[in-house]
């Protein structure tokens, strides 16, 4: 063996070497788990993405909504980043709350996420819809609500077929789910009579729920996909008593297979337009109460105004030289200690404004209901020894 060989072969090693003894910590993104369903008579298999606040442990009472995602082997990658993403809060304002995205794998597409039985030339599988949503409701959300801290909010988003049985679920008077992503749902089967049929049985319980429908271009046979889904949204909207709580976008540069990532983008936004509340905004706690109740409102379920904004907001006008803002400041502060009564940052920070605005004996009981809450609260501690001293 020649000597440059030989050199070749030494640098080879040594650099194998090196590589071996570099870190193997990874980054994660979820984790597998495996359900035994007693109505589907199977074994089904679902992935989880936290929150990237989940595992802190000054946070550990928070609760999160779930977002249940069909086809989870195509979308949870793309989905788990975006919706951390979009709830992270690394720019200004949050988009979404954070959330819980729980992504179910296939076994039968064909006889799950259809909602009726088709007559074929050929056997088919087809009509097992509510049977998977029964799956879904009574067997899967309870087992993740078990193992999980979470909160009653919960999203359903499906693709193709999957959109199909995600606009099956909406129209269902009884619902686990309080919101809906279909995306370029298949209505191949459903002609006006059949279409007509189904919207002619929904309670108006359902427009309750928000829901947006993407629609993605066919070509050819594009004018075909969207009549039915226009046809379809302009009927709920007929139905709908009031203002209906969807939107249906038409994507066209985006076929079938790719309007999936804009399209749940577009979706998340809608559902939670008005979450984005910049802490620049508020003007008092009056304001930012009302909206959030208006949000709320819209999706008939109680989203309090988050507390990291409200932390925010309230500093920004404790650093004010206004008695009248600082005063504002306080009123942010206690409206968190009212909305999450178990956070000890919460009440550490209401200390710090009650402090500045010499209402001592209140801050010393605000940093002992800190240090009740986490006793390895070194502000809260070094704050209490100040004010004893003083």
């Amino acid at each position: 063996m020649s000597q440059g060989i030989i050199t070749a072969v030494l640098f080879l090693f040594i650099g194998l070497c090196n590589l071996s003894a570099q870190s193997t910590d990874q980054i994660t993104i979820g984790s597998k788990h495996f359900i035994q369903s007693e109505i589907l008579s199977e074994e089904r298999e679902y992935w989880v993405s936290l929150p990237y606040s989940y595992d802190r442990k000054d946070l550990s009472y928070k609760k999160y909504p779930i977002i249940i995602l069909l086809d989870g082997n195509v979308h949870f990658h793309s989905v788990s980043g975006m919706v951390n993403f979009m709830s992270s809060g690394n720019t200004d304002k949050r988009d979404i709350p954070e959330m819980i995205v729980v992504a179910l794998l296939n076994v039968n597409r064909e006889r799950d996420f259809t909602p009726d039985k088709i007559i074929t030339r050929r056997v088919n599988q087809t009509g097992g819809g509510d049977q998977f949503l029964a799956f879904l409701e009574t067997e899967l959300i309870p087992k993740i609500e078990k193992e999980y801290r979470t909160t009653p909010y919960r999203m359903l988003i499906g693709h193709s077929l999957g959109g199909l049985f995600a606009v099956h679920a909406y129209m269902k008077e009884q619902s686990a789910f309080s919101s809906f992503i279909s995306i370029d749902p298949s209505f191949g089967t459903w002609d006006n009579e059949v279409m007509d049929k189904k919207v002619n049985a929904i309670e108006q319980k359902s427009f309750n729920r928000p829901l947006f429908l993407a629609t993605a271009n066919w070509g050819k046979r594009n004018l075909r996909n969207r009549d039915r889904h226009i046809r379809y949204f302009e009927s709920i909207n007929r139905k709908c008593v009031g203002d209906l709580i969807a939107e249906q976008k038409y994507y066209q540069e985006k076929n079938h297979s790719s309007v999936p990532l804009p399209a749940i983008y577009d979706g998340l936004s809608f559902i939670f337009e008005g979450y984005n509340y910049s802490y620049r905004t508020a003007t008092d706690r009056e304001h930012l109460v009302k909206h959030f109740e208006q949000f709320s409102n819209r999706l008939s379920y109680a989203f309090p105004p988050p507390e990291e904004l409200v932390n925010r907001i309230g500093y920004r006008f404790l650093r004010s030289n206004s008695p009248e803002e600082q005063n504002k400041a306080l009123s942010f502060f206690e409206l968190n200690a009212e909305n999450y009564p178990a956070s000890f940052n919460v009440f550490d920070s209401l200390g710090e404004a009650q402090y500045k605005l010499g209402q001592k004996e209140e801050a010393i009981q605000s940093f002992k209901k800190s240090l009740e809450l986490n006793a390895e609260n070194a502000n809260a501690r070094k704050m209490l020894k100040q004010l004893i001293k003083e």
